[in-house]
């Protein structure tokens, strides 16, 4: 029992689920970008940063998989919107410095990389432990992501985010349009995750027992 517990902690769920291989590995992987293609569209339109399912999306491709699938997953999302196709919200594509929003994108592969470190290390099982993962996630793409508006907005000038926007200053717009409308969002998707991936590895822990008895 003791040599095999620390293996199992050490697997995500896609291990669980699916056999080890090159080809399975490569099938999860552009599974991911699909999904977080998906829910990047089921979005609310809002500039400078739309607000959408894709980080949901995100958090539970890097959380499946674990790092380095998930992270390899949303890095081709990356690539695959900068070469052209209109996979970003709102079905935007090209160059990310043209995004106000290009920060955050580039943030999904870190923020993949630490949950599925985390969810390596078993964080996914427990519903305190998923939404701390989640949670953390978001800080991470946050952190990005809000720099990368800042200087955006000030490229775009007071025109944009004082005029347009209706903001007293730099730090004003970026905390208001880039962080205050998605908190609560983030608080119910980081409790959506906690009904469901416990629930998961529920399932499949159940799954297993009864193929061990019969």
């Amino acid at each position: 029992m003791t040599a095999v517990t620390p293996v199992s902690s050490r697997l995500v769920l896609a291990d669980r689920v699916f056999p080890r291989s090159l080809l399975m590995n490569t099938v999860l992987v552009v599974s991911g970008t699909a999904l977080v293609t998906v829910l990047a569209q089921l979005a609310i339109p809002m500039w400078p940063v739309p607000i959408t399912m894709q980080t949901f999306g995100v958090l539970v491709v890097g959380t499946v998989l674990g790092p380095f699938r998930g992270a390899l997953s949303l890095a081709l999302y990356l690539v695959l919107g900068v070469a052209g196709l209109p996979i970003f919200s709102e079905g935007k594509h090209g160059s990310l410095l043209d995004l106000t929003s290009g920060g955050f994108i580039i943030a999904f592969i870190p923020a993949a990389l630490l949950v599925g470190w985390l969810a390596k290390r078993a964080w996914d099982r427990k519903v305190v432990g998923t939404i701390v993962s989640f949670l953390a996630g978001t800080v991470v793409m946050y952190a990005i992501g809000l720099p990368w508006l800042y200087f955006s907005l000030q490229h775009l000038g007071k025109a944009v985010w004082g005029d347009y926007l209706g903001y007293d200053s730099l730090i004003a717009a970026t905390i208001g349009a880039g962080l205050l409308p998605f908190l609560v969002g983030d608080a119910l998707k980081a409790l959506l995750a906690a009904g469901l991936l416990p629930a998961a590895w529920k399932l499949v822990n159940r799954a297993d027992r009864v193929k061990t008895e019969d």
